[in-house]
């Protein structure tokens, strides 16, 4: 199978809203899925993009898989990452090399830019990506639990009104 890899433009907004979509729709989480493509435009595109986008492209037909990400810093470094927020390959184009191809993609970049870490989640429950990203190299953090501080709670801190434990 011929395909290529490529940075996203604003005019793939609706590719990257229907990719992203779908990595909800295959993580079970399509009922948190509320953003728009007015909101990937703005964060990929607007004053300051917050995040980028790469695009696998087979011929003749719509992008098949997504890479969404973003800079971190690690300040005990003093070095920059890249955290790889969505990375995803429609089902029926898996097993391709596409997957791969945008890791190694975003590796390349991350060599080029002198960041010194691409990090990620994955779900607990998703074997298959678990597998592919161990084949990669990748080994699970041990020693940290992730933590998110969202709608009621984020409101409630950000007004004084939070409970300390």
């Amino acid at each position: 199978m011929t395909f290529t890899v490529r940075d996203a433009t604003p005019a793939d907004v609706p590719d990257v809203f229907r990719l992203t979509r779908g990595l909800a729709e295959y993580e079970r989480e399509l009922g948190q899925f509320t953003a728009t493509e007015a909101d990937f435009h703005r964060i990929l595109f607007g004053h300051g993009p917050r995040a980028f986008a790469m695009l696998a492209i087979v011929p003749g037909v719509p992008p098949v898989g997504l890479a969404l990400f973003n800079q971190t810093i690690s300040t005990f470094q003093g070095k920059t990452g890249i955290f790889l927020e969505d990375l995803f390959v429609e089902p029926e184009h898996r097993g391709k090399g596409i997957g791969l191809a945008l890791m190694r993609r975003l590796a390349e970049q991350a060599a080029t830019e002198g960041h010194h870490v691409i990090e990620w989640r994955v779900l607990n429950w998703n074997q298959p990506a678990i597998d592919f990203y161990e084949q990669l190299g990748a080994h699970q953090m041990q020693k940290w639990h992730v933590r998110q501080l969202h709608g009621a709670a984020l409101t409630a801190l950000a007004n004084g009104d939070a409970q300390h434990g």
